[in-house]
């Protein structure tokens, strides 16, 4: 007798049991610039939101690293320190206000603490090394504070990392800037620190060679916060193969970026062409602002928004191929959610918000992915590194 076919997994149902986890959104720049709060409606006019508290709930979201991202056109005076500090404070001013709905968690232990109580767990990860502005003490004192993970450069080098967008095939932020070639003698203290603290070190952004160096003096699995893979689409920001297999030998996890020009290549083309027009009209709208004020990101990236409405947004496919192939080369056990959300200027077809996360699901099981590998990449993966971070911290006497 024949044994009856099998009965196809429900999306909903797998998604509404795992713990959904993301690496990277860049929501506390609207704290700060927007005096807009997390509990508030994401409107259709809205011209950054990809998240809030309504949409992370409908999307089965449980936990949120927030981005601080002391973005250096916000800096003036590269008064990096003050802009990281302002943007944890004011994270920490919607948890503040919020007890019922928002918990501040700094370890995978608070995150299903959180989850229990049915409340929303926000986590802190710095973006961008030049935040501790060559400071191991303040690298602490950001701990301290709440820290968990700090990626190593931006679009910009520092003085002790140097940056994917800085390297031959990427597109330097600031040419005249002086650039690291990888990672200095006082970067690898800082790698030492962030080990001996318990912080994931995140190489999302950070240069080939920087890459390697990190791996070869890292004693613990590294984050990528948000990338995807190289051999899809050829930005510098992210990953090749041979680094996907190197991290996943390293015991970390990629999470996958969902910007457009990230996973999708004709996309990627269409935008890089329209950078000169891009450029002309970001000078103009500079040019309405006073003298050595920044522009607003929420009003630049509304610029940005309006150009990228010019070009067809890639399919969702184009994103799920991402999963597939870096799942295919580092394995089920290296790969997780990174969305980007709340800093980039376009999504794929599909993906508006936080509340659209179940269709990756959806997506990866007609790919034929089980519910125990779904149930990885949506959280488990994330947090087992998380854990290993922290345990390995422990067991090192100061």
């Amino acid at each position: 007798m024949s044994n009856p076919p099998a009965i196809p997994p429900d999306p909903a149902a797998v998604h509404a049991s795992a713990l959904v986890i993301d690496a990277h959104a860049d929501t506390p720049q609207r704290f700060v610039d927007e005096s807009w709060d997390f509990t508030s409606p994401l409107a259709k006019e809205d011209s950054t939101g990809h998240l809030n508290l309504a949409t992370a709930r409908r999307g089965n979201l449980a936990a949120e690293f927030f981005a601080l991202w002391p973005d250096p056109a916000q800096c003036p005076g590269a008064r990096y320190a003050l802009r990281t500090l302002t943007l944890l404070d004011a994270v920490r001013e919607q948890v503040r206000r919020h007890p019922a709905e928002l918990a501040l968690c700094t370890s995978p232990k608070e995150i299903l603490a959180a989850r229990a109580a049915g409340r929303f767990a926000i986590l802190l990860g710095i973006e961008g090394g030049h935040a501790i502005e060559n400071s191991l003490a303040l690298l602490r004192l950001y701990h301290a504070l709440g820290v968990r993970y700090m990626t190593l450069t931006w679009a910009n080098s520092n003085d002790w990392a140097q940056s994917s967008g800085d390297q031959p095939s990427g597109d330097r932020s600031d040419p005249a800037a002086p650039r690291p070639a990888g990672l200095t003698p006082f970067g690898r203290q800082v790698i030492a620190e962030m080990n001996r603290l318990g912080m994931m070190v995140d190489l999302a952004h950070v240069s080939d060679r920087t890459f390697a160096e990190v791996l070869a003096v890292t004693r613990v699995p590294v984050l990528v916060s948000h990338a995807a893979a190289r051999a899809l689409t050829a930005s510098h920001r992210n990953l090749t193969d041979d680094q996907l297999r190197a991290l996943a030998a390293n015991g970390g996890v990629c999470m996958v970026n969902f910007y457009s020009a990230f996973i999708d290549e004709s996309y990627r083309q269409a935008w890089a062409e329209q950078k000169p027009a891009r450029t002309a009209a970001h000078k103009s709208l500079a040019a309405e602002y006073p003298k050595g004020t920044p522009v607003p990101y929420h009003i630049a990236n509304r610029l940005d928004r309006e150009f990228a409405a010019r070009l067809p947004r890639p399919p969702l496919a184009s994103l799920i191929a991402h999963f597939d192939h870096i799942i295919s080369v580092a394995g089920i056990d290296h790969v997780g959610i990174g969305t980007d959300f709340d800093g980039i200027s376009a999504l794929p077809e599909g993906i508006n918000s936080a509340a659209d996360l179940p269709k990756i699901t959806a997506a990866l099981l007609a790919r034929g992915h089980s519910p125990a590998g779904l149930h990885k990449i949506l959280g488990a993966n994330l947090l087992r590194l998380f854990a290993a971070t922290q345990s390995a911290a422990e067991s090192v006497v100061p």
